[in-house]
């Protein structure tokens, strides 16, 4: 087990971005993924009808229409409430999170994230059946995968940048963990019971 202490530094790239600059990017990045999900699924709806099938990439690649109440393989079709509190309890918790912004990469990844979790979250508020229980437009058909639509892509884009951003031990303030060695540390203490 690695005892030498943790240890945050601030990242000097974000230096160069004030926080509104990055708050400023993760909500336009949200509007265009927001916008991208909407217009597509608003697209699908006018131009096909449910259960068809287009190719685009056989057989790699179609354009098929479902409705999902349910999450990714349609698991849980009869919990689609919960699936609705899940995501407004995420959307508000990243909207939280962008008060902290000071990292460029978090700003993209929150904003992904942001605006996959706004998109999928309106189908589930304002389409049929009901409020709280719409179904999810999805289209994107990839063979032996599930069928999902763009929101999807980017909450899961987002969600492996998040991990990796976590992995290295980049924080959301834009500050990074980093591992000082045994010596140093004592030296530092030292230095401060000195002074």
């Amino acid at each position: 087990m690695n005892d030498d202490p943790v240890v945050t530094a601030p990242e000097e790239p974000a230096k160069k971005h004030s926080r509104g600059r990055l708050v400023a990017m993760a909500l336009s990045l949200a509007i265009i993924a927001y916008a991208a999900d909407q217009l597509t699924k608003w697209w699908v709806e006018n131009n096909m009808y449910e259960g068809q099938v287009i190719p685009v990439i056989p057989p790699v690649l179609n354009w098929y229409f479902i409705r999902n109440p349910g999450a990714a393989f349609s698991i849980g079709t009869e919990f689609t409430w919960v699936f609705s509190l899940l995501m407004a309890a995420v959307f508000i918790f990243v909207l939280f999170l962008l008060r902290k912004l000071g990292s460029l990469w978090w700003a993209v990844a929150l904003g992904g994230l942001l605006g996959g979790v706004a998109g999928n979250l309106t189908d589930r508020l304002f389409r049929p059946p009901a409020f709280f229980h719409g179904h999810v437009v999805d289209f994107i058909s990839v063979s032996n995968f599930a069928i999902f639509n763009i929101a999807d892509s980017f909450i899961v884009c987002s969600m492996i940048g998040i991990c990796l951003l976590m992995f290295v031990g980049r924080r959301v303030d834009g500050t990074k963990d980093v591992v000082a060695p045994k010596g140093a540390a004592e030296d530092a203490s030292s230095e401060s019971e000195r002074g």
